[in-house]
């Protein structure tokens, strides 16, 4: 069965702003394709991202990597990060197997962590994140300041989109 599938069934859950309640993720159902679902999903892909972007740059600035080889680190533990901490909950809440869970959020979590990673080193790279002498210094910092929120305004709408097709699952 797909995501899609559980979905039209009624056991693809999300979580929506009633106290943690979960709700099915089809918006004729009950709330999975309202903005405020798709931010809750969004910051939750944000967090896996964000662990995964930042070991990734403070790898590669502590290193003097190039930016090009930066990116690729940051965006290769980004996806490792995001896609950990959206099938956990699924392997939790529906008893299953990684690759079980991993066919229910793939498509969801490829598509939310790309556009997010492509905002986030996008707006790093210009604001000179990647080419700082040190994590520690300023332009480091800002780089983040700049790309995390550019993480979330880039893939908000695209999870709303997500959510509203049954192609993400909010957790």
């Amino acid at each position: 069965m797909t995501s899609h599938d559980h979905a039209a069934h009624g056991d693809h859950h999300c979580h929506s702003g009633n106290g943690g309640a979960a709700a099915p993720a089809h918006h004729g159902h009950g709330g999975g394709g309202t903005w405020r679902t798709a931010a809750h999903s969004t910051l939750h892909c944000l967090t896996g991202c964000v662990i995964g972007e930042v070991a990734g740059l403070a790898i590669g600035v502590s290193l003097g990597l190039p930016a090009w080889q930066t990116i690729v680190l940051a965006t290769t533990l980004a996806y490792l990060s995001g896609i950990t901490l959206g099938v956990l909950p699924v392997m939790r809440d529906r008893r299953l197997a990684f690759l079980p869970a991993l066919r229910i959020i793939w498509i969801g979590e490829v598509i939310s962590i790309g556009v997010m990673e492509f905002a986030m080193n996008f707006a790093d790279y210009h604001m000179g994140g990647m080419t700082a002498g040190s994590i520690f210094s300023w332009m480091f910092l800002r780089g983040l300041l700049i790309a995390i929120p550019a993480g979330f305004l880039a893939a908000w709408p695209v999870n709303y989109w997500l959510l509203k097709r049954n192609l993400k699952a909010c957790h």
